[in-house]
């Protein structure tokens, strides 16, 4: 079967999606690999991948490899934002809420929701295909809301993962699935949550369950044929590097580190940025005394063997469930007056870091969460100054909360503004710790942790300088601080996310003044993308269990050129 060019835009394409999945819909599902496509008819490229402009398209989980998620699109600016318009809303009767971003490729959308993927056309939210595949039964903790965050496309195949951790292969003209790996089997508590990564000719993926005693690792398989490449354990056997930062014995088989987030990428240096969660059990530390290696670590991996180039732990021997798994930002610029490749993370934990990728050399790191007592501060060499509080069997009062002062919706890095903008929460909980016996079927907290009814909780909106080391500004949100939404900027210089008030809102990054808001009427528990058809500007985002996109009315279309080139 032939694929549509890849140039081919706008209705066109998307007819020929319709035809394609009509022709095939009667067909068997192939079970046995085929080859991936490299010529003119792929829908997704590597250079697509690599390329930092994006413009029409969004064709991965971030945008592209950088984890910024930045647009070149430049239709919708200060002037005319306040006249956006919801276009379509599309409605899943999934058993999970939504929390995928959806990537967009030639007018195409491509959107997961628990074990179903569905292929829309993006102009109109038309389903065009719809692959569907039940939930799994008897999963606990994390994995049994069915989460799914999204897809990863490369030539004319789709990849995501289940619920169970098996990686799917479909053909993304048709949803015609081409083959199924299972690739953690070993302890029914692992789970799977992400999006994967896309990563020359690999398909890198991770897993869930670290709250339930199963051991992280980051698995690449080969894109065409679905055979296992190489896989990294975050967790070392005894006699591995890092094996002396845990306990003698098999608590490594059950030490958490799982790695439920897709990770960054840079072709330059040929290297994976893969962040990790927290050690299992998340709040007795009596049993896995030690650094605790490789949780809460980012990971440097060379993408062709997954050796381990360099790591650094954010939060060594974490008793608070403080993940590292925040999206890391790349981005080149000149920091304390010299040159630098920067990995950017607000990490879980309340400081926000900045090291050199090439090297893992720490370089500064700042607090963010403005109530913060389980450490003084970081010290020269990156580490937490740590105080005396601990997890305790009558409860203890620690802060950031179990929550964290941010969490895995995604930060933004804006080229305009050259600032770094990401959500947090300033909130506290009491911890409580015992020690437990792990068991198949059952989580592995030893014990946990609640909020206290008489805290005040506040979520922020923080605009960060990372040369300054400073903050521009702060947007206090008005809300009950369920929302998990992440944000999106644009060449403009807007910031998209989605509030604490069940909004999506659009604000200006250079002040933080609040531009516009969309009442959804729910939650909102995904980041925003953008993306252009035919010379329309949209914005997508997920919120309960509805996609919604948004553009200007025709009018204002017109003003602008979608890639703010010259109006027409």
């Amino acid at each position: 079967m032939r694929a549509y060019p890849r140039r081919i835009v706008g209705h066109t394409a998307r007819s020929l999606v319709v035809g394609l999945a009509l022709a095939t819909c009667a067909a068997a599902q192939v079970k046995a690999p085929h080859q991936v496509s490299t010529g003119a008819d792929d829908l997704v490229t590597h250079e697509m991948l690599r390329n930092t402009a994006l413009a029409d398209n969004w064709p991965s989980y971030n945008g592209d490899y950088t984890g910024r998620r930045y647009t070149s699109l430049t239709q919708i600016n200060r002037s005319n934002v306040a006249q956006l318009q919801a276009r379509w809303v599309f409605h899943s009767r999934n058993a999970g809420i939504l929390e995928a971003t959806p990537l967009v490729v030639d007018g195409v959308m491509y959107m997961t929701g628990s074990n179903d993927a569905y292929a829309l056309d993006a102009a109109t939210g038309k389903v065009l295909w719809h692959h569907t595949r039940p939930v799994t039964q008897g999963l606990i903790d994390d994995a049994s809301g069915h989460i799914n965050r999204g897809v990863a496309i490369l030539g004319t195949r789709l990849y995501m993962q289940t619920d169970n951790a098996h990686l799917l292969c479909l053909d993304a003209r048709s949803g015609n699935l081409l083959w199924d790996v299972a690739y953690a089997q070993d302890n029914r508590n692992y789970g799977a949550t992400s999006a994967p990564l896309v990563v020359k000719d690999k398909v890198l993926v991770g897993t869930s369950g670290g709250d339930d005693g199963v051991r992280g690792f980051v698995v690449a398989f080969d894109a065409k044929t679905g055979k296992e490449a190489w896989r990294f354990w975050t967790i070392p056997a005894p006699g591995e590097p890092g094996s002396e930062t845990w306990p003698k014995g098999d608590i490594y088989k059950h030490g958490g580190g799982t790695t439920w987030m897709p990770g960054a990428y840079d072709p330059a240096l040929n290297t994976i940025y893969w962040t990790t969660g927290n050690p299992s059990p998340d709040f007795d530390g009596t049993v896995r005394e030690g650094d605790n290696l490789y949780t809460n670590c980012v990971l440097a991996l060379d993408p062709d063997t997954g050796k381990l180039k360099w790591h650094f732990q954010f939060t060594p021997h974490d008793l608070n469930d403080y993940d590292a798994t925040e999206t890391p930002v790349l981005i080149d610029m000149a920091f304390k007056g010299k040159p630098r490749k920067l990995l950017l993370q607000a990490n879980r934990n309340g400081f926000i870091y900045v090291l050199d990728r090439e090297s893992g050399e720490f370089l500064q790191a700042t607090q963010f969460a403005q109530t913060l007592n389980w450490a003084k501060g970081i010290d020269a060499k990156g580490r937490p100054i740590r105080t005396d509080l601990v997890p305790s069997a009558e409860g203890t009062r620690m802060c950031p909360s179990y929550a964290g002062a941010t969490n895995w919706y995604s930060p933004t890095w804006n080229e305009h503004t050259r600032m770094f903008y990401f959500l947090s929460l300033d909130d506290c909980s009491v911890f409580r710790a015992k020690t437990e016996d792990f068991a198949e079927g059952k989580a592995y907290y030893s014990t946990g942790a609640a909020h206290l009814p008489t805290e005040r909780n506040k979520k922020y909106l923080n605009a960060y300088d990372p040369v300054t080391d400073k903050f521009a500004w702060r947007y206090a949100q008005t809300g009950d601080t369920h929302s998990f939404a992440g944000a999106m900027s644009t060449a403009t210089g807007l910031v998209i996310f989605g509030n604490d008030a069940q909004e999506f809102e659009v604000v200006d990054g250079t002040t933080g003044k609040s531009l516009w808001h969309f009442n959804l009427g729910q939650h909102v528990h995904a980041s925003p993308m953008s993306y252009a058809v035919d010379g329309v500007q949209y914005f997508a985002v997920a919120a309960g269990n509805d996609l919604f996109s948004f553009s200007l009315p025709q009018q204002a279309q017109g003003r602008h050129d979608v890639s703010g080139g010259t109006s027409r």
